[in-house]
């Protein structure tokens, strides 16, 4: 039979881990020294590819907080099994100290174990150990479940024992709002991104994408250029590898005829280009929020690349992030690529590859590998990150016209103004065409100033007499003259498509 105490003990130890996750947050912030993140890192390798699958088709962004939910959990419940463990070292030795020596220490070597860092691995060992500490009673002050006629004439003592843990887990529980509120204050107060190297000309581009922007009503809408903050973002796990400038290379590795290694200062040092590229990301649904514009600086690959003399039969190459990711691509695509280390005129944020990523014009988000590391020159094809898992993996883009929430506005004269974008990567877009009464009848719509890069979206606009409800159909025709497909798709295995049909009026 489990006693009154084991079951205060494990009330406690819960508290205690909840503690001890907070406290690692408090120290070290969302960074790979928080003990969540090798946890989170090994569910990534461990979820099997079709759950991956399932998951993003049914769950879209709300698998990612299930996710970390589970990473987070199985962290506080490994601190919470050393609380544990030191509660009843306590209670069998009656030594208050034997266990607040358990805790803080097994909780330490936890930590340090899991994330390598000695120092950081002190803000989990800490708030564990004070839960112990603060919240073990001695034996005498606790009835015992073994006889209840004691437990029934000590209801004081018992009322006493329960407010104590009450307060305990309160002050516990308070503990973890208060880190993750400190941890948000701090974050607000980080320094702005310095400008990137050698980024003076990006702040032209900006100005040529924002004068090519149509004139909208809606406020909320993008323009021809996504602010930073608002870019969309989606990796493999949720914390970001921490490479410096200092300690980034990129090593050329495989069938080549010579290897190769080139460093920050290096790169930065060869010819820049300013590109605006669009991304859109592969999974997510036909009239998602996913797709983005940034002006890019950086340097084209295909001199690095001939440097190297690529060789091998298949004439590909598998490209590996700090991550963990990898993707294949051939070496005639890959050299159209661009190596990137600023964003908008500033540093790439840590989110989108600090310091450098790679950029593949007119292809899925997914595959424009992030925190780039190496590329290797295969000898034999080989399967990239996501087609292990069922996708298409480094397929083009699909033509899409998109028409969200914030394009739909009415004005002050009755009529409706529809706006958004388009996108067809490399292929550019020819015109978009909207339908006000469910696609028996089509009206081009304004379009946004066409660009000379080659893998940039186009802003449209379309104002219309509204008459009670209507059903508005927007699809694009890309630079190819190849009409948007009708049929809808999920976003398995190679994109969603379709044509957008929204209720207007």
């Amino acid at each position: 039979m489990i006693s009154v105490s084991e079951h205060r003990d494990a009330f406690l130890a819960a508290a205690a881990g909840a503690a001890a996750v907070a406290g690692s947050y408090l120290v070290t912030g969302w960074t790979p020294s928080f003990v969540v993140r090798p946890i989170d890192q090994a569910l990534v390798n461990l979820t099997p590819g079709p759950i991956v699958t399932t998951a993003i088709e049914t769950l879209g962004d709300a698998g990612h907080l299930i996710h970390i939910a589970m990473a987070v959990a199985v962290a506080a419940g490994l601190f919470a099994a050393v609380a544990f463990a030191g509660l009843r070292v306590a209670a069998r030795t009656e030594r208050r100290a034997a266990g607040v020596a358990v805790a803080g220490v097994g909780s330490w070597l936890l930590a340090a174990g899991l994330t390598g860092v000695s120092t950081g691995a002190l803000g989990a060992a800490l708030p564990a150990a004070t839960v112990v500490g603060v919240g073990w009673l001695p034996s005498s002050a606790t009835p015992s479940g073994d006889d209840p006629a004691a437990a029934r004439n000590s209801s004081a003592v018992v009322d006493a024992v329960r407010r104590r843990t009450l307060g305990v887990v309160a002050g516990a529980l308070g503990f973890v709002g208060a880190a993750a509120a400190a941890r948000r204050a701090l974050a607000s107060g980080d320094d702005p991104l310095p400008d990137a190297p050698r980024s003076e000309g990006a702040a032209a581009r900006l100005g040529e994408l924002e004068t090519a922007a149509l004139s909208v009503e809606s406020d909320d809408l993008h323009g021809m250029v996504s602010p930073i903050g608002e870019f969309y973002n989606v990796d493999i796990a949720e914390f970001d590898p921490e490479v410096t400038a200092g300690e980034w290379s990129l090593t050329f590795t495989g069938e080549t005829g010579s290897d190769r290694t080139v460093d920050f200062d290096e790169l930065i040092d060869r010819p820049v280009e300013h590109r605006a590229i669009t991304l859109r990301c592969v999974g997510e649904d036909l009239n998602g929020p996913k797709l983005d514009n940034a002006v890019w600086t950086g340097t084209p690959i295909r001199p690095l690349l001939e440097s190297i003399d690529p060789q091998g039969e298949c004439d590909c190459a598998m490209l590996r992030g700090e991550d963990g990711y990898y993707v294949q691509f051939p070496v005639d695509v890959l050299a159209d690529g661009f190596l990137a280390w600023g964003m908008n005129g500033k540093e790439l944020p840590s989110g989108h590859g600090h310091p450098v990523r790679v950029l593949i014009p007119g292809h899925w988000g997914e595959t424009n590998v992030k925190w780039l590391s190496e590329i290797e020159l295969l000898s034999v094809e080989d399967d990239g990150y996501w087609e292990e898992r069922g996708w298409e993996g480094t397929g083009e883009v699909k033509t899409v016209a998109k028409l969200w929430d914030e394009g739909i506005t009415e004005l002050g004269d009755g009529r409706i103004e529809l706006a958004g974008h388009a996108y067809a990567g490399t292929r550019g877009i020819d015109r978009v065409e909207v339908s006000t009464d469910g696609g028996d009848t089509w009206t081009d719509a304004d379009l946004s100033e066409a660009l000379p890069d080659a893998d940039v979206w186009r802003q449209w606009r379309h104002v219309f007499e509204p008459d009670g409800e209507r059903e508005v159909v927007v699809r694009a025709v890309d630079g190819e003259g190849t009409l948007q497909t009708e049929d809808p798709t999920g976003s398995v295995p190679d994109g969603a498509a379709g044509w957008v049909r929204r209720t207007v009026g």
